[in-house]
């Protein structure tokens, strides 16, 4: 299954990830690709043979692909990493760090919806990463699948650029195979299990049509190809390995999207599709070398697939389980070896390198290394969480981390007795290793633990984890939204600290310009702070300046209103005065938290409230009843556009404390026919009315 070191070839590698939106057909393709791959002996749910995926079912499957973050397997003399990105937003952080990871993706289009919502975001998710992709048009089974109007909104919807390689024979009921455009050849299926395959020549029926299809794909192929586009204009035989290997090079590039179809739930099309991963996507020796940062100076440094190379490691995701706590890893350049010392850049702690894992679905294997290029889960180490790097002492590297959004939804939760208590205190901390969008803050004035995440779904999933995996007991009160405070005109604040004891005195005195931080410049400390230290003359030393910015930075987590954190705020240091006896860092700090306390205070400050962007899919019968209850949410309809048949997507931007209880009234409203989905947009200036509900304690 591994390959022996001795002939490890990194080119015989594909890291590659499975992307889609949540009711697409992705575990069911994963399923396949593992049963095909020899991984699993029996292919998981296959929900009785019905022809649609349950919408429900697919959201409550905690099938294979869950449970653990990367999974090998192995086809045609290649071993293939899968690592595992969930569909639905509220796990959004998931799919970053993934992508993060991945040198390929696999993405997983429905033939009846289409190009959906969310298959938009995570497609651009990928692009922000540069992730090559191949197409895979799913479900070609069901009634109402369309193919075409499929790889036409992959052009409208997401400026992709796809080449058709395969056309279904048939669709819906009469779906019987696939008509591959290379080999020019038709495959169908001799059995229910998808692997008694056979090729025949395309019926007399569907030739005209599949040379036509072929040669649109050759011309696709060859604009990215100086080399074969002349042999094209001169009308030149072009022979298949040519055809494949510019595929390839334009698929890794960014600029093809290759298209195959079948349909994962009636088995048909998956080994095809492996075959393509294995010629179109890249091995870690195909992308380019990965850029890091020298830890002490800054200075950048390209690290290359390569053993001989100092090792270069990211830990992309923590999962603990009943043997421990594993740290998924991807390892750039160098080898990690069990038993060996490494550094955790990120925080300066050295690590033991205890076991080093490979995942094969159901079972482990221990490994003894893992080479470049490669991925593996390590065992043991205590101090390395998301997004660390790990390198060789000597040769340390930071490798860019990997950046999530700010939480937006709270709940108080407390335990129900004290054994619950400590409990509580190891679940919520081994879940919050395992998830970085998940944050806990106790509130050590009224003792109350507070957890936040990315939206009601992502906490409801914690808290029941931490309910069954942990056994606690606890009671959970209603959602809270995170409000922000800012201000909204410049100020000009002037303070002194003094203080005067028996021996030395505490002076400082600092005048701080706070304005609120103009669109699109660049911020401090996470987005909420930008410092710029306009002192001139020595009024104040150099070595105070660090203490007033830190004064501010430590201000700015309490503000004025109703004490929630001050966000998009320049403070600009433009004068001051020292004591050359009584001056010291802690007065710096000191002076530096009055003047931000002030500035908000004078600066009419208001409350920010999260404003999401909700896509709602719906029958058109309901579009009436779901405008006017978004408009009963404050909210704002930006677009509609058909989704499918009969069947509208409503786009719009809702302030997120009116969502609270949406996903019920949504059901009532369209009964039971609707879904959404929604991602945090951005902060917008709350309404009076609700800003003074915020103030009094009531929201």
């Amino acid at each position: 299954m591994t390959q022996s070191h001795s002939n490890f070839d990194l080119n015989r590698v594909r890291n590659i990830g499975i992307i889609a939106h949540i009711d697409a057909g992705k575990t069911t393709v994963t399923e396949r690709v593992l049963y095909y791959t020899g991984m699993v002996h029996r292919i998981g749910e296959t929900h009785e043979g019905s022809a649609t995926t349950d919408y429900m079912e697919q959201e409550r499957e905690r099938g294979i692909t869950i449970t653990s973050a990367a999974v090998t397997a192995s086809w045609n003399d290649h071993q293939i990493n899968i690592i595992d990105t969930p569909g639905h937003v509220d796990f959004t952080a998931e799919v970053q760090r993934s992508l993060r990871v991945l040198d390929g993706g696999i993405t997983v289009f429905d033939s009846v919806a289409g190009v959906e919502p969310q298959s938009e975001t995570v497609w651009r998710q990928a692009s922000e990463y540069k992730v090559p992709r191949l197409c895979f048009v799913n479900k070609m089974d069901r009634t109402g699948a369309d193919f075409d109007r499929c790889v036409n909104m992959m052009v409208d919807r997401l400026n992709a650029n796809p080449v058709v390689i395969q056309v279904p024979y048939g669709s819906g009921e009469t779906f019987e195979g696939i008509i591959d455009l290379l080999k020019m050849e038709l495959i169908t299926y001799g059995n229910d299990e998808g692997t008694d395959i056979n090729s025949h020549a395309i019926p007399e029926s569907h030739r005209e049509m599949a040379e036509t299809r072929r040669e649109e794909m050759i011309e696709a192929i060859v604009e990215h190809d100086e080399y074969l586009m002349m042999k094209f204009l001169e009308e030149e035989d072009i022979c298949n390995e040519e055809i494949i290997a510019a595929l390839r090079g334009g698929t890794i590039a960014g600029d093809l999207h290759p298209v195959m179809c079948g349909a994962a739930l009636k088995n048909k099309g998956v080994q095809a599709l492996l075959n393509m991963v294995v010629a179109l996507l890249p091995s870690p020796l195909d992308i380019p070398p990965v850029k890091g940062e020298h830890p002490k100076d800054g200075g950048e440094i390209l690290r290359y697939a390569d053993d001989d190379e100092p090792l270069a490691a990211l830990v992309f995701k923590i999962v603990s389980d009943q043997y421990g706590r594993l740290a998924f890893t991807r390892v750039y350049s160098g080898v990690l070896k069990a038993g060996t010392m490494a550094v955790n850049t990120a925080n300066g702690q050295r690590e033991r390198i205890g076991r080093i894992v490979r995942m094969f679905a159901d079972r482990r294997e221990d490994v003894k290394e893992v080479r470049a290029g490669d991925i593996a889960a390590v065992i043991g180490m205590k101090e390395t969480f998301t997004g660390d790097t790990l390198s060789t002492p000597t040769n340390p590297i930071l490798l860019e981390n990997i950046s999530f959004p700010a939480p937006v939804v709270e709940v108080a939760i407390e335990p129900n007795t004290k054994a619950d208590q400590d409990k509580m205190g190891i679940g919520l901390r081994k879940l919050a290793e395992e998830d970085p969008t998940f944050q806990i803050e106790v509130d050590d004035q009224i003792g109350q633990t507070k957890i936040k995440g990315m939206g009601e779904l992502h906490l409801e999933v914690l808290v029941d984890r931490l309910m069954r995996e942990y056994g606690v007991d606890a009671r959970v009160g209603r959602p809270r939204v995170a409000y922000r405070e800012t201000i909204t005109r410049m100020v000009e604040i002037d303070k002194t600290f003094r203080r005067q004891t028996g021996g030395a005195g505490q002076y400082a005195r600092c005048t701080v310009r706070f304005e609120p931080l103009p669109e699109g410049e660049k911020d401090d400390v996470d987005g909420e702070l930008l410092f710029v230290n306009a002192i001139r003359g020595g009024a104040i030393p150099k070595e105070f300046i660090p203490a007033v910015k830190k004064g501010i930075a430590q201000a700015i987590q309490g503000g004025v209103i109703a004490g929630y954190p001050v966000v998009a705020i320049k403070a600009t240091l433009i004068d001051g005065a020292y004591h050359e006896v009584d001056s010291s860092e802690i007065a710096f700090t000191i002076a530096g938290s009055m003047c931000l306390k002030e500035g908000v205070q004078q600066g009419a400050p208001v409350i920010l409230e999260p404003s999401m962007s909700v896509e709602v899919v719906v029958p058109d019968d309901y579009t009436g009843a779901v405008v006017g209850d978004i408009a009963a949410r404050r909210g704002s309809v930006q677009g509609m556009e058909p989704h499918s048949e009969g069947v509208s997507v409503i786009k719009s931007q809702v302030p997120l404390g009116e969502m609270f209880g949406y996903a019920n009234d949504l059901r009532n409203n369209t009964q039971g026919r609707g879904n959404f989905s929604m991602e945090f947009d951005r902060y917008t200036v709350a309404p009076e009315v609700i800003a003074e509900a915020v103030k009094s304690g009531s929201r």
